[in-house]
């Protein structure tokens, strides 16, 4: 069952719509999940749900027909504000939240969320990209957060709540959203590509750990041949080569060519493989009768059998780092050589501590 083309979240619209029959709908939400499964679309339809001029907002439930819907799908209604990080930034700039020097608090999200709606009954704004708030872009909101505008609705979109500040989650209503089903994915995989298998789109939709966007990345065939490599270098019953692989890496991070955000998210999909390798092969560490799911299980399972399970705990916290390092803007040679150095030496450490 899909709610106005939007799969997976149906939990969610049964929370808002008995928020809003009962008129206990909160003012500002703090939407978490992993990217790409729908969070900002579906911000999108809760919004057209609000200002739709044909049905109740009890009924949370959008004609998409309407002037006021049809205005919201095209981005061009004047009651609801978006902002994302634009994609030569690493953050979001302040000024898209106040306005800029000769204009400051006379513009930007917070000053249009305090005006009285245009058409509406409702202001609406969304930060999409929310993961990307610098510390004083995050206190410019503040004052909104803790004295909201009559009649208005912030939607902040995240990966975790641990990107966010603690006065911001503190000051947020948390909704949750849960991966995607891995048979949606590969249906919809397979709609978008008929020429691809019901094996290779369901080998995808695993790895793409309930994101669509993340299964349709690994249709690219030169990322799919180094998972491949990388995942036989790891999970090598012999001591694993991380010299070999750090050149690797960096070769598959600077074949991307020479723009900074398709390097860094070459990098990101890197460190997502190792986790996937990592947490299957803590699966290989369960049960006596351990099977290893996924396209790596028998990779795994020979990790385990090397004596290689002891560090994965580590490992992955070393992981999840690199990805906060990426979207900091770290030097990406130096996080390389610097994360595969710690990956190397939480493995050794184990295997010496065994001896």
């Amino acid at each position: 069952m899909s709610w106005c083309g939007i799969e997976g979240h149906d939990d969610v619209v049964n929370r808002f719509r008995t928020s809003l029959q009962r008129g206990r709908l909160a003012s500002t939400f703090l939407f978490v999940g992993k990217s790409g499964i729908g969070k900002k679309k579906f911000a999108q339809r809760f919004a057209q749900a609000l200002l739709c001029s044909h049905t109740a907002n009890e009924e949370l439930a959008p004609c998409l027909q309407c002037d006021s819907c049809l205005q919201i799908e095209a981005g061009s209604h004047p009651d609801v504000e978006t902002v994302s990080k634009p994609v030569d930034k690493s953050t979001i700039p302040i000024e898209l939240f106040i306005g800029d020097l000769k204009n400051r608090n006379k513009d930007g999200l917070c000053y249009r969320l305090a005006l009285r709606p245009s058409i509406g009954d409702r202001r609406i704004a969304i930060i999409d990209d929310a993961d990307f708030m610098n510390q004083e872009g995050a206190n410019c909101l503040l004052k909104t957060l803790e004295e909201p505008p009559p009649r208005s609705i912030l939607i902040l979109i995240a990966t975790s709540e641990q990107t966010q500040l603690p006065t911001i989650r503190s000051r947020c209503q948390t909704v949750r959203f849960q991966p995607l089903s891995l048979e949606f994915v590969t249906q919809h995989l397979r709609e978008i590509n008929p020429e691809l298998s019901e094996a290779d789109a369901a080998e995808r939709a695993w790895l793409g750990e309930g994101s669509l966007d993340q299964a349709l990345e690994f249709l690219d065939p030169e990322l799919e041949g180094f998972r491949c490599e990388l995942w036989e270098s790891l999970g090598s019953a012999a001591q694993t080569d991380y010299l070999k692989i750090t050149k690797d890496i960096s070769t598959f991070v600077d074949g991307a060519g020479k723009e900074a955000p398709k390097r860094r998210q070459r990098l990101r999909h890197t460190i997502r493989l190792f986790m996937l390798f990592y947490r299957q092969l803590m699966l290989a560490s369960f049960e006596s009768s351990t099977k290893a799911k996924g396209l790596l299980g028998e990779q795994a399972q020979a990790a385990q059998r090397a004596g290689q399970g002891e560090a994965t705990p580590m490992q992955i916290d070393r992981c999840l780092q690199a990805l906060r390092e990426v979207d900091a803007n770290a030097n990406l040679a130096t996080l390389i050589e610097c994360w595969i150095d710690d990956v190397a030496a939480a493995q050794l450490g184990t295997a010496s501590l065994r001896r």
